[in-house]
């Protein structure tokens, strides 16, 4: 944003501090009222013909501008991808701790990817794997949603599972 002297037009469409329009006016004699009222003069609309310029505190502005920027970020959530790896042969009690950490990362708001590594001969076979993930699935279906299909990627078979909404 160009402000005061930087504004660097012949003629612009002037809006005062309490928002009501001036009209027209030469860059210098905005230039010189904004002083006179002890403000800023600021370009917000460069693209527009012709260019619209606001009188206001241009610090204050600033301030406040950060200020909602920083109460967004606030407000913000972050969401992580978690990883949960299983095996083509895992055990009943190993399953179920997996499946109670990924609904407690879906329950964070966290996505969760599962992935399932064959090693050796168990790439002969892929469909043991896809009984595991099915049966994974089935487990956390109360606190998430699948939102990748599993897919196979070299040795490793992965699908990533997304919250539900509230």
């Amino acid at each position: 944003m160009l402000i005061n002297e930087e504004i660097r037009e012949k003629e612009v469409r002037v809006i005062g501090d309490d928002g009501e329009t001036l009209g027209m006016m030469s860059g210098n004699a905005a230039l010189k009222l904004a002083y006179d009222r002890g403000l800023d003069l600021v370009l917000i609309a460069p693209q527009a013909t012709p260019p619209v310029c606001r009188i206001m505190d241009y610090g204050k502005y600033r301030f406040d501008r950060e200020k909602k920027e920083k109460e967004a970020k606030k407000k913000q959530q972050v969401v992580e991808l978690k990883e949960v790896q299983l095996s083509c042969r895992i055990d009943v009690h190993d399953f179920e701790t997996k499946a109670r950490n990924a609904i407690r990362f879906l329950k964070a708001g966290n996505k969760v990817r599962v992935v399932v590594r064959f090693r050796g001969r168990e790439m002969a076979h892929q469909e043991m794997g896809r009984d595991v993930m099915a049966r994974f699935e089935q487990a956390v279906s109360e606190a998430g949603t699948v939102d990748k299909k599993p897919v196979l990627d070299g040795r490793n078979l992965s699908m990533v599972i997304v919250p539900v909404k509230n």
